[in-house]
Formats: C-alpha cells, sequence, structure tokens
C-alpha cells in the first residue's frame, strides 16, 4: 500500500530529533517508522506517522521544512532470503529502490513490514501487488 512519507533536514547536532520528537508526542503523533542518514553536518530523517498530514503541519508550525513522499509500506516474508518476494519484481520492472527501512510492527498476517522508496511508485505499487497475490494468495500488505 501506498502512504506518506515526511522527510526534514536537522542539524547533526545532540537533541536536534529529540526536539521533533517532543513537537510530534505532545500532539499526540505516533511514530511508526524512522530512518536517519547522517552526513557531517546535516541528517535526513524519514518517517511515517499514524497522522503524515497533522505531522507536516506540527513540523511546518515549528519552521522545519518538510517533504511528503509516496512510499510503499510492503509485508516481507520473515526467513532467509525473504526480502528477495519484493526486490526481485521490482528489478524485473526495472524499478530502482533508493532506500527501505523498517516499520515498528507488523502486518495483518503477522510478517514484518518495510518502508520502500522507489523511483516509480504507482508503477511498484502494480508489480508488487501482481507478484504477491500470485505468491501468497492474497494482498499486499495493509497495516
Amino acid at each position: 500500500m501506498c502512504l506518506k512519507q515526511i522527510s526534514i533536514s536537522l542539524e547533526n547536532a545532540p537533541g536536534q530529533f529529540l526536539t521533533v520528537s517532543e513537537c510530534l508526542g505532545v500532539e499526540g503523533i505516533n511514530i511508526r517508522a524512522i530512518s536517519v542518514a547522517d552526513t557531517s553536518d546535516v541528517s535526513t530523517v524519514r518517517f511515517a506517522t499514524d497522522n503524515p498530514e497533522k505531522t507536516a503541519n506540527v513540523l511546518r508550525s515549528h519552521g522545519y521544512s518538510v517533504k511528503e513522499t509516496e512510499v510503499l509500506a510492503v509485508e516481507v516474508p520473515d526467513h532467509p532470503g525473504g526480502l528477495q518476494a519484493v526486490l526481485k519484481p521490482l528489478k524485473g520492472a526495472n524499478i530502482n529502490v533508493h532506500y527501505l527501512y523498517p516499520y515498528l510492527g507488523r502486518g495483518e498476517s503477522g510478517q514484518p513490514i518495510i518502508i520502500i522508496g522507489v523511483d516509480k511508485t504507482e508503477k511498484a505499487l502494480e508489480v508488487l501487488k501482481k507478484n504477491w497475490v500470485h505468491t501468497f494468495g492474497k494482498e499486499i500488505c495493509a497495516l
């Protein structure tokens, strides 16, 4: 399924993400997935929350520059090599995976969930739905 990812850039200094977490926590927003990529000066924080619209509004009201992106949330079979069930169909459709990170929780079937950022989101969703139903006999992830 598609979901809205929120991305912000933070100064790479102690307490920067704590401030973000406090802003969201006060507003009752729960972070469900998070990825931090750092350089020496700036960290890019990508996350999914239980209310992306409210998250973006809260962060903007606190002066953060917010980027909203459609990403995929996909259940992954929980066994060695299980990630191949997602990556092989994407490669076969010439879809580039830019990044992925874990979702904090499991899907309806009890399998782990990953968040995937790709270059062709709509096509990736179509490919994964087709492959997932063919391979596992059911719909792709539902959160």
